[in-house]
């Protein structure tokens, strides 16, 4: 029988290796993107390459990462010293610029080497080539977007692979920084392999595996056990994008999510299809929504892995914006209709325990990639980063302000991170008042964030809620829409929310981010 006390103890000691692993990263990188915002996640697996523990990061990255180690695991034989490097969307990756890398335990017992499990982490990088600075452009297929890297390895016998290193620099923009980032993420799998074996050493490989098995069996039974406290029905929700960047036509996901004694079915049937632009979410972004949205609603005492989504079946029919078919443009699906799928889950489950369920929050990532030549350092530069906004109100609480939701997790960089880095300034970065939803519990207030460009340069806005306010909740108002705008001399004018401009010296860009829903009329 197993141990409830050593069962505890155990995740947290697995949890703390994924935390170390994220610490390391997170010192050792490079691009202001990773070491400032935190863009990355960490993740410890076991042989079979289940996800066992997590540290706190990112959902979006955490919830598909599993599926990364499974296509690495099926490309390739691991050896010691080996790691492998995937970004694929269709591979188990989320979008190109996120590159996973996963890294075998191998340990000695009566002088055989066998595999204990994996560690990995993924981590945005601001650039990964492909039509526009950023690689976040407004795309229409896959092969504009960037490299397409499938499961190859990066490190043979504990040696870098110096032809993969020189394939991959050579399509980016900035290689040192991608350099810089990837060699942080091979410190951090390092780190975790090392926190791995000392535990196997201590308590015994054979019991860590053990340990690792009952962690799953564990989270499956409290999931199990928590979706059978809902009331059984079927729950229906739907919400839109705005659109997919070339047409005025809103995207529309559906949602039917079925409680039925211990399992839940999260049916995606009657969605739209698939769009030309990159609004497709591919399944592993769908499945993080879902893992996220349940965790929630659930109650975070369960521990975070693989073992969660056992009694959850998700029927995301293929060719749809849930389940995207090659070679869909992706690089907004993860970051836009990810925290749509998010919304409609929500909007589902408030119908079956409305005490646990806030309004809309913003809604969107308000993506910004920034592109050029840096005539300061005589080189391209590469920016990325996400705005936060205003969060839902819930049943008893209102929602908090500027804050990144959902299925994103990074901080802001700091202003003086980015003025040193980027030939920008920022004018003003403040609360845009009163722009969260009237009710009992108001909504958060969102951001505006203002730009001043130094020198000529290339954007690409990824935004959304601009068109289709994010919901109240029993009466509450909706947030108010976000805006972008840009101002040049003698001129303004609101541009759309997904769209590429080039914006001269003395050009400014303004972004007004959407707030959360209210909730409860007064």
């Amino acid at each position: 029988m197993t141990d409830p006390i050593r069962t505890e103890i155990m995740k947290h000691r697995l949890v703390s290796v994924a935390e170390e692993m994220g610490a390391r990263l997170q010192r050792a990188a490079f691009s202001p993107n990773i070491k400032e915002r935190c863009d990355f996640s960490c993740a410890v697996f076991d042989a079979s390459g289940s996800l066992v523990a997590q540290a706190a990061h990112i959902p979006v990255h955490l919830g598909a990462m599993p599926l990364s180690v499974q296509a690495c695991l099926e490309s390739m034989n691991f050896g010691p010293g080996d790691a492998a490097m995937v970004n694929d969307p269709y591979r188990g990756g989320t979008h190109l610029p996120d590159i996973t890398v996963v890294s075998p335990i191998f340990v000695e017992e009566e002088s055989k080497p066998f595999l204990l499990g994996f560690v990995a982490n993924r981590a945005h990088h601001a650039d990964i080539g492909g039509m526009s600075a950023g690689s976040m452009p407004l795309s229409q297929e896959i092969f504009q977007e960037g490299l397409i890297i499938p499961p190859v390895k990066l490190m043979a016998g504990g040696k870098k692979n110096d032809d993969v290193w020189r394939l991959l620099m050579a399509n980016v923009r900035t290689p040192e920084e991608r350099s810089g980032d990837l060699q942080a993420q091979l410190a951090a799998n390092h780190i975790g392999i090392e926190r791995m074996k000392g535990m196997g050493t201590r308590f015994g490989y054979q019991s860590l595996m053990a340990d690792m098995d009952a962690l799953l069996q564990y989270s499956e039974r409290m999931t199990g056990r928590l979706i059978g406290q809902l009331a059984n029905g079927c729950y229906r929700f739907e919400d839109a994008l705005d659109n997919d960047g070339f047409s005025t036509e809103p995207a529309v996901i559906r949602v039917a999510i079925t409680i039925e004694e211990e399992q839940a079915t999260v049916d995606f049937s009657g969605t739209d299809r698939q769009r030309l632009g990159s609004i497709n979410a591919v399944y592993p972004v769908t499945l993080s929504a879902v893992a996220y949205v349940f965790r929630c609603v659930l109650g975070l005492d369960i521990p975070a892995n693989s073992g969660c989504l056992r009694p959850i079946h998700i029927i995301a029919p293929e060719g749809t914006l849930v389940n995207a078919r090659r070679p869909a443009a992706v690089a907004a699906g993860n970051v836009e209709t990810s925290q749509r799928i998010v919304d409609v889950l929500l909007g589902a489950l408030a119908q079956a325990c409305p005490d646990r369920v806030p309004a809309a929050s913003q809604g969107t990532m308000n993506n910004l990639t920034i592109g050029g030549w840096d005539e300061r350092h005589g080189r391209p530069f590469a920016y990325y980063e996400t705005i936060g906004g205003g969060m839902g109100a819930g049943p008893h609480t209102d929602g908090a302000s500027g804050r990144h939701s959902h299925m994103t997790n990074t901080l802001n960089t700091p202003v003086e991170a980015l003025e040193y880095a980027y030939p920008f300034r920022i004018m003003r970065y403040a609360l845009r008042e009163g722009s969260g939803g009237k009710g009992r519990k108001r909504g958060g207030d969102g951001l505006v964030r203002v730009y001043e460009f130094l020198q000529p340069a290339e954007i690409v806005l990824l935004s959304d809620r601009r068109i289709t306010k994010p919901y109240g909740l029993d009466g509450g108002e909706p947030g108010d829409l976000g805006r972008n705008t840009i101002k040049q001399p003698g001129a303004e004018k609101e541009v759309p929310g997904k769209c590429s401009l080039a914006v001269k010296a003395g050009d400014e860009l303004i972004i007004e981010t959407p707030g959360g829903g209210g909730y409860k009329k007064f």
